[in-house]
């Protein structure tokens, strides 16, 4: 499906409450492309009121096994500027869409995706209020920015250890931001994927989605006065 944004088109899947209107999202998707799953993350996210936008970073083949999803990250998503381009303009279709209220929005990003959302937090500070980060971590000058971060990782995570999550996390609180990284025990990488039959934590998913519900209604439906 393509959005209008401007005078580009934007790839991807949107999502709107049954109320028509809400607080928009962007979802990042992980390395496997906007599959089925992530899809359905839209349409969930919908259902709990907010508006969800899912862009194709990949403009359209989907992996199912990591050897798969490797070569589609080294032929589609290994263009920076391209992914970046993408990801910018559905954030522009998001914004300027007239059922989604609010000047900011969220971003939720799964593993490469959450690395995407940390860096469009400080390429977009003014746009964004909030990101939301499932089991995958980034570099970067959050001095500038003003969103809150959410985090869910893995205790068991040979892809993203332990040490990264915590450099992370010290490195958002020097810069002054709102930080609540959580670690769930015993599970591993790609954990919230109920597609991921092998990694995939029912408990723990289900806990990491309440509180990424509480978190965005937090940020983007009761926002802070400052």
């Amino acid at each position: 499906m393509a959005f209008e944004a401007g005078v580009k088109t934007v790839s991807g899947y949107l999502a709107v409450p049954p109320s028509g209107s809400g607080p928009g999202v962007l979802v990042l998707h992980a390395w496997w492309g906007l599959n089925e799953f992530f899809v359905g993350l839209c349409d969930r996210l919908a259902q709990a009121g907010f508006v969800a936008l899912a862009p194709d970073l990949y403009g359209g083949p989907t992996a199912s096994t990591i050897e798969e999803a490797e070569k589609l990250r080294d032929t589609h998503g290994a263009d920076e500027e391209v992914v970046q381009t993408r990801i910018l303009q559905a954030l522009d279709a998001l914004r300027q869409s007239p059922v989604v209220v609010g000047d900011k929005v969220g971003l939720m990003g799964f593993s490469l995706g959450s690395a995407w959302a940390l860096h469009i937090s400080t390429v977009r500070p003014a746009d964004v209020a909030a990101a939301v980060l499932f089991y995958g971590v980034g570099g970067g000058d959050f001095t500038t920015t003003h969103a809150a971060y959410l985090g869910h990782f893995a205790e068991n995570d040979s892809w993203e250890p332990l040490d990264q999550v915590e450099a992370l996390e010290a490195n958002l609180r020097a810069a002054g931001r709102e930080v609540n990284f959580y670690v769930y025990p015993g599970v591993g990488h790609w954990f919230f994927e109920k597609d991921r039959p092998d990694a995939y934590d029912a408990t723990s998913a289900e806990l990491a989605w309440s509180r990424t519900v509480s978190f965005l209604q937090d940020a983007l439906v009761h926002p802070p006065i400052v």
